[in-house]
């Protein structure tokens, strides 16, 4: 009996011992307290979303603006996510037909961030003594030489033509200009520019026969073609281009910039916007009839003509060293033609953004 009562003693011992060890090791429960609620699974819970708000990131008010066309064609899925609330930042997107209406509001500061021709980034970075940051590039070789009951088989039948084009004091005028000159066409004797502060002018003088031949890019190229079956291609100038480099340089149109003021004030915002930027690129070149909706909702190209454009528009997305050295390349050529395409003198190291 006694070594009963003894082994009884001993069991409620280590039964009274086990029991609260037991309630240290649970993690989880879901019997409730007299309260209603459990201690220790509220705690847990509470800590989790402590830790959640301190870790969310407050989103950045960032001015957008670009031209229509291809530059834009890439952050389609930014605009929509900002629509949506989604986007990793607060964007207030503006799209204009010309890079004059760019310039000035990025220089005051009415602006950001812009998508602008590629040499235009340097003028900048010139004419603002280092204000604008170059982010990315966006857009290679997207210029055509089209015609309209004109024999064109290469850059020597332009001699004696006059020339619809548009870009002037931008990419496409440098381009055209260099690449005139390089076959031995003097740009000022030789042929006859006409510009216009607009693409979608020059299409109506195609299809009228008033201009037989036009510098365009595409997507314009692709509405020409649709629009008048008389119109057709005559030369691709990203060929024309890589005929008369010796570098291995690119016909690089378009790019990003920022006001290096507001790049320095934001750089994780910034940083957030190129991510989001580069999977923007990845969804439209990958997802074509999407984009091309897009594309049309927000009026940067009709939607008919983006689904068969995008294909042909060269949108890309290169930072870093790529960016660095496709731009420094480009920017090299045109400075040697004509300084004033890039502002006077070539840009330094300042202008190229590292994350």
């Amino acid at each position: 009996m006694k070594k009963m009562t003894k082994a009884l003693s001993l069991f409620l011992a280590v039964l009274m011992l086990a029991l609260p060890l037991a309630g240290c090791n649970s993690t989880t429960s879901s019997a409730p307290d007299a309260a209603g609620s459990s201690e220790s699974a509220s705690l847990p819970e509470s800590s989790v979303q402590e830790g959640a708000s301190e870790q969310e990131t407050e989103k950045a008010d960032i001015n957008i603006i670009g031209l229509k066309g291809p530059t834009a064609l890439g952050m389609l899925q930014i605009m929509e996510n900002n629509e949506a609330g989604e986007a990793n930042n607060n964007y207030n997107f503006t799209l204009v037909g010309a890079p004059d209406e760019i310039t000035s509001k990025l220089i005051s500061g009415e602006v950001d961030i812009a998508a602008v021709p590629t040499n235009l980034a340097s003028v900048l970075y010139n004419k603002t003594e280092g204000g604008v940051k170059l982010l990315a590039l966006n857009t290679l070789g997207v210029l055509y030489m089209v015609t309209k009951n004109e024999e064109v088989a290469s850059i020597a039948d332009l001699k004696g033509k006059t020339i619809y084009a548009t870009g002037e004091g931008s990419t496409p005028q440098y381009a055209l200009e260099y690449i005139l000159t390089q076959n031995g066409l003097d740009p000022e004797t030789d042929v006859n520019i006409v510009y216009k502060s607009e693409h979608a002018e020059i299409l109506p003088l195609m299809i009228s026969g008033e201009a037989t031949i036009a510098l365009l890019p595409q997507p314009f190229v692709t509405q020409a073609l649709a629009q008048d079956a008389e119109i057709e291609v005559a030369l691709d100038m990203t060929e024309e281009w890589d005929k008369c480099v010796t570098d291995g340089s690119q016909l690089t149109m378009g790019c990003v910039v920022a006001r290096t003021e507001f790049v320095e004030e934001n750089k994780e915002a910034v940083d957030r916007f190129l991510e989001e930027y580069a999977a923007s690129v990845e969804f439209v070149n990958g997802n074509v009839e999407e984009a091309a909706a897009l594309s049309g909702k927000f009026d940067v190209i009709a939607e008919e003509v983006a689904a068969k454009a995008i294909p042909e528009c060269n949108i890309v997305f290169w930072e870093g060293e790529q960016m660095k050295e496709a731009a420094e390349g480009f920017l090299t050529v045109l400075y040697n033609a004509n300084p004033q395409s890039v502002g006077g003198a070539l840009p330094d190291e300042g202008l190229y953004y590292e994350k």
